[in-house]
């Protein structure tokens, strides 16, 4: 995993936290992060050789997650973790979206680091914060933008859906990474060469400048300007020897 600066900040914080833990006799907390810190913390665990930590984002499958670890006459338990659900009503007929949430809350200098997940529907919003900034949330917030809101505590099931997906089908020569940028995007490879070779697209949270890198099924691609994307099929062959593909992107 390549290295940066936030990365060496981090590790720093994760090798304190397994040592408070394990020397203070009880867990210690780090984030929220995001999907590349989450996928650096475990790369990091495994250096540690420590196995006894979790990673909660307040519901199964959350994006952004909270990493707790715990001393080891401890089994890390999702309910130790200082995360609370806040539900948002507002009209059905008014409309706001992540963006808005996430614009009004940092607005107010809440950090972003306190802040998880946040699930959008008609008439609802779930957020998921930090439990120490959860009663601030609630009483500094009665509007997003120009809509009047009110907020409680706690969320009901089923939860609002995380992300909306629009599915791509395409042919490609090749499971290349510039191939299946352009086949994302709607491109000629061409074009999708010159975006990757600026270090616009990220693959599976990490930048890639290499046209010929090749993706698998699975992969999550992030296209600077493009949007995020999911390759969920490559293959099979098609009856002239060309990869049929297929994904999602997120809307």
């Amino acid at each position: 995993m390549e290295r940066n600066r936030e990365d060496d900040v981090l590790g720093a914080r994760l090798r304190d936290a397994v040592r408070l833990a394990q020397n203070g006799g009880r867990p210690r907390f780090i984030g929220f992060l995001d999907e590349r810190q989450a996928d650096f913390v475990q790369h990091t665990m495994k250096q540690l050789f420590c196995e006894n930590y979790m990673l909660w984002g307040g519901y199964d499958d959350a994006e952004r997650v909270v990493f707790g670890v715990f001393p080891d006459f401890l089994v890390p338990d999702a309910s130790a973790f200082p995360i609370e659900a806040l539900t948002v009503s507002f009209r059905r007929a008014d409309t706001l979206t992540h963006r808005d949430f996430l614009g009004s809350f940092l607005s107010k200098g809440i950090e972003r680091e306190t802040l998880g997940d946040i699930l959008v529907e008609e008439g609802r919003c779930v957020l998921f914060v930090r439990s120490e900034i959860a009663d601030f949330v609630r009483n500094q917030t009665d509007k997003v933008g120009r809509v009047g809101v009110k907020l409680s505590p706690g969320a009901e099931e089923p939860l609002p859906a995380a992300h909306r997906f629009e599915e791509f089908q395409s042919v490609v020569a090749s499971a290349r990474l510039d191939c299946i940028v352009a086949a994302a995007i709607g491109s000629s490879r061409e074009k999708a060469g010159e975006i990757i070779r600026a270090g616009l697209v990220m693959v599976n949270h990490e930048v890639s400048t290499s046209l010929s890198a090749a993706v698998s099924p699975g992969s999550k691609l992030s296209i600077r300007g493009k949007g995020r994307f999911i390759v969920d099929r490559i293959g099979p062959l098609t009856k002239k020897g060309r990869l049929s593909i297929a994904g999602r992107k997120y809307i």
